[in-house]
């Protein structure tokens, strides 16, 4: 029934039918997919929980101040010290600021004079000045305001001095400008390197626009669903959750592919009508895809059990992703393939009775030298992935202080460090307290003896609620101020009938912190137990679902642990984000599993005929070449995210690029096979798959020198 349905999508006369009726989806969609940046929220609020503090104290402070104010600060930086003449043409630029739309309460140091402003904006040494200002563009900020940015650069410019666009306000404009900059960057890098790898693989300068064509468009449609759901719908979308798309959608797709060309191109050479061919192959890959598929998206979902609003987001976006590429790989692509018909594969076209090449290729001799002695193979394998798992000691998931934050000089860092150095206070971040109003003096009192913050001496009070503001005397996201916002909400809590709320740019990256420490203990079991019984479904056994378990998550451990090494002495950035061991796992493993699935389910298929240890021999000889190309693929996409200009893309990209070798290199290849031949039919336990007594393996240790294993025929079922 299967078969008749794969030949159904496949037919001389249906795949004319499916390929018009997924170009039309893709038409429809295609229109609202670049609209999906119009539907981002980039806002911190929009990260949080709602159970965090810092949500909390928002919604108290929209009574003292516009939620879209966004406190920004220009830095004046002269070696030799700032003239009498470039104090006078900053207080000229303060005003023509003033008539930029969206620009308010702009403070230049003689203006602060003028008002009493305690806090100086010119530095003890005269090397440094300041000048600060609200920027307000409303919901529009995020698309808004690295133009404005820019505006305000050319504005400010003085001959001889360094002009930087610090504060909240600049730290935006950069993280604007690196994510709606590189959207289309990132698509053109990722599918250069998959076109490249295609193309090795395959051998053909024509086969791999059929792959390429099919997951581009996948990721069309997928991008104009998600923009009508996030737009009618709560799921939020964010600039992360793009550039991940992006690169998963690619680099899944062409997994798919891979698997189902592979296949096909077996049955080219035992069938001779290619609409038959192809009705075997879907019946015989599709299943292996679709688990694969459906692990990733159930994977992907488990993120909605998470507290922070980004995290949960981007779990059903990226499964929503998945699921319109499966449904694209088995409809468009075999559709394409038997449209071209056989020609596609030039030069090495697979002629009807000819030889599988797998069956004596390189793969074939690494199943020939593990069966010799498997159970030291995998002890020993085991064994190096452990040793090098400790390498994740050396990881700091405390999060990215600003100075680490991008991988390339950007104006708010450089701005923020000068002011630290020279002594002057960013008041654009600082710590806000809304507490009763009838506390607020013991509230301030409760903040005079921290370190780290100056409390203003007056609340501003709005009917029974005081707002009090603190600002700190260094980098917001440094050790030293992440110390004085816990130390200020430890004090304030203590106020009694105070009800004090502690919130700002500081309490934010704290309270995000907690929510990605609370998430990774939530999700991380939950996923596992999701993926251990679709495995246990689509095996049909105990045993062998929970020792791919255990390899994955040890080749998770290892692919942590290579990066921890490589972040701290390679790219000296051993600090990541707080949700960064969390999105590695959820990749590495959903992932990771994949490959596993697509052996696994061959060898089941294989055991059959076999016996399992012989049938794990074939099912690593038949696979290994397409396993491999598929995890290079995936590498490469995900590699892709370390070309950005960001530190936390940097540090995922390389994780699961590494993690993703780690598993088709080493564990699929090396340790799975290697525990399948040591244990035989006993991986099957309870089924009643292969209970014959164990035999040893076919090869022996005289085969392995000749390189020329004995090869049964193979009788299909």
């Amino acid at each position: 029934m299967h078969r008749q349905i794969a030949g159904s999508l496949t037919g001389r006369v249906t795949k004319w039918i499916v390929l018009v009726a997924v170009l039309v989806v893709a038409g429809i969609m295609g229109s609202f997919a670049g609209k999906l940046t119009d539907v981002q929220e980039n806002d911190a609020e929009s990260w949080l929980p709602a159970s965090a503090e810092s949500t909390k104290a928002m919604d108290e402070l929209e009574s003292f101040v516009d939620p879209y104010d966004v406190g920004t600060t220009i830095v004046y930086y002269k070696a030799s010290g700032l003239t009498d003449d470039d104090l006078a043409a900053i207080e000229e630029q303060a005003a023509e600021l003033d008539e930029i739309d969206g620009v308010t309460d702009v403070v230049s140091p003689q203006r602060a004079t003028a008002a009493g402003v305690p806090a100086p904006f010119v530095s003890d040494d005269g090397q440094i000045a300041k000048m600060e200002f609200t920027v307000n563009y409303g919901d529009a900020l995020w698309e808004e305001l690295p133009g404005v940015a820019d505006d305000i650069r050319d504005l400010t410019a003085i001959d001889g001095v360094e002009v930087y666009l610090a504060g909240a306000g600049g730290t935006t404009a950069d993280q604007s400008s690196v994510f709606s900059g590189f959207d289309g960057k990132l698509l053109m890098i990722t599918l250069a390197a998959v076109i490249l790898i295609l193309l090795v693989s395959y051998r053909s300068p024509i086969l791999w626009a059929l792959p390429i064509f099919s997951a581009v468009v996948g990721l069309g449609i997928t991008m104009g669903l998600l923009y009508l759901l996030a737009k009618h719908t709560p799921l939020t979308i964010n600039g992360q959750t793009q550039f991940i798309l992006t690169v998963l959608v690619i680099g899944a797709g062409t997994d798919y592919a891979l698997l189902l060309i592979a296949r096909y191109r077996e049955e080219l050479r035992r069938h001779e009508d290619r609409h038959e061919a192809m009705a075997f192959a879907l019946h015989r890959a599709a299943p292996a895809i679709l688990a694969s598929a459906s692990t990733v998206v159930i994977g992907l979902l488990c993120l909605m059990f998470a507290e922070l609003n980004s995290t949960a987001g981007l779990g059903p976006a990226n499964a929503i992703g998945v699921a319109v590429t499966y449904v694209v790989m088995v409809t468009l692509l075999p559709a394409l393939l038997v449209i071209c018909g056989r020609w596609v594969f030039w030069p090495f076209i697979p002629r009807f009775g000819s030889v599988e090449p797998t069956n004596s290729g390189f793969w074939a001799r690494v199943g020939n030298r593990i069966s010799v002695r498997p159970r030291a193979v995998w002890l020993v394998t085991s064994g190096a992935l452990v040793a090098l798992a400790f390498g994740s000691l050396l990881l700091d998931t405390s999060g990215i202080p600003s100075d680490e934050q991008y991988t390339k000089e950007v104006d708010s860092v450089v701005g923020q460090e000068l002011l630290v150095e020279h002594g002057l206070v960013d008041a654009s971040t600082p710590i806000q307290v809304v507490a009763n109003a009838d506390e607020a003096d013991a509230v301030i009192e409760s903040m005079q003896d921290i370190d780290g913050i100056e409390v203003a001496p007056e609340p501003l009070v709005e009917g029974d609620t005081a707002l009090i503001v603190a600002n700190l005397d260094s980098d917001p996201l440094s050790d030293g101020a992440v110390q004085a916002v816990r130390d200020a909400r430890d004090a304030v809590h203590q106020v009694e009938g105070a009800d004090a709320l502690v919130t700002g740019w500081t309490a934010v990256t704290i309270d995000i912190e907690e929510a990605s420490a609370r998430d990774n203990k939530v999700i991380i079991p939950i996923m596992l137990a999701a993926v251990l019984l679709i495995l246990i479904g689509l095996l049909r056994a105990l045993l062998s679902p929970i020792l791919l378990i255990g390899t994955v998550i040890l080749s998770f451990a290892a692919a942590l642990g290579i990066s921890g090494l490589i972040f701290s002495l390679v790219y000296d950035r051993p600090h990541t984000d707080p949700g960064f061991p969390l999105y590695a796992f959820v990749f590495l493993v959903a992932l990771g599993i994949d490959y596993n699935i697509f052996l696994m389910t061959r060898v089941r298929e294989e055991t059959a005929a076999h016996g399992t240890r012989r049938g794990s021999l074939i099912a690593l000889s038949s696979t290994g070449g397409v396993i491999t190309a598929a995890g290079l693929v995936l590498a490469a996409t995900f590699g892709a995210l370390a070309t950005m200009p960001l530190t936390f893309t940097l540090q995922i990209g390389t994780t699961i690029a590494l993690g993703v070798l780690l598993d088709t290199m080493i564990v699929r290849s090396v340790l799975v096979t290697a525990i399948n031949l040591d244990l035989g039919g006993r991986i099957w336990w309870p089924s009643a798959l292969d209970r014959k007594p164990p035999v040893a393996p076919t090869y022996t240790a005289e085969q392995d020198e000749q390189g020329e294993p004995d090869e049964p025929e193979v009788v299909r079922v």
